[in-house]
C-alpha cells in the first residue's frame, strides 16, 4: 500500500485525483500506476485500470490470477468489473468512497449474480493517509480562485 499511497501524492503533484493502485504477484510489485485522466485525456485512465493493463502486459496474460490489487480509493463500478474480470486474488483498498465507490458502496459490484469472479476484499489499510490526500487535494481546488 505504501507504493500506492506514493503514486496518489504523485498524481495530485500532476493535477490528478489522488489515487495509485499497485499490483503484487508472489510478494513483489509488477505494475504500480496513479490516476491519469487529464493528460492525455482519458475517462479510463483510473489508477487501477492502468495498473491492471501494465500488469496484464508485463505477465503476458489478461487474467491476473495469483495478483493482488492493492489501491488508495475504494474502486468504481468500472474498476470493480475490471479487476473482476482480471481475476484478481485480493483487493486491498485504503479509504472508502459512499459517493463512487462500488465495492462496500453503490452497486457492489461483487455481490451480483453476474459477477464471475469475486477477489477477497480487505478495506482500510492505510485509510487515514489516502482519505487525508484527498481532502487536501480538493480543498486546494475549492479554495483556488475562479477564472
Amino acid at each position: 500500500m505504501r507504493a500506492a499511497l506514493q503514486a496518489a501524492q504523485d498524481a495530485a503533484l500532476a493535477g490528478e485525483v489522488p489515487v495509485g493502485a499497485a499490483v503484487v504477484r508472489q510478494g513483489a510489485i509488477i505494475a504500480l500506476a496513479a490516476n491519469a485522466t487529464r493528460s492525455p485525456p482519458d475517462p479510463t485512465g483510473h489508477a487501477e485500470i492502468r495498473a491492471l493493463r501494465m500488469a496484464a502486459e508485463a505477465l503476458g496474460e489478461e487474467r491476473l490470477t495469483g495478483c493482488d490489487l492493492y489501491v488508495t480509493l475504494e474502486p468504481c463500478a468500472m474498476c470493480a468489473g475490471a479487476i473482476a474480470h482480471a481475476r484478481i486474488a485480493r483487493l486491498y483498498y485504503a479509504a472508502s468512497d459512499p459517493k463512487g465507490g462500488a465495492v462496500e458502496h453503490g452497486a457492489r459490484v461483487f455481490e451480483q449474480a453476474q459477477c464471475l469472479h469475486r477477489p477477497e476484499v480487505y478495506a482500510g489499510m492505510g485509510e487515514a493517509e489516502a482519505a487525508e490526500l484527498l481532502r487536501e487535494f480538493f480543498r486546494e481546488r475549492r479554495q483556488a480562485p475562479r477564472p
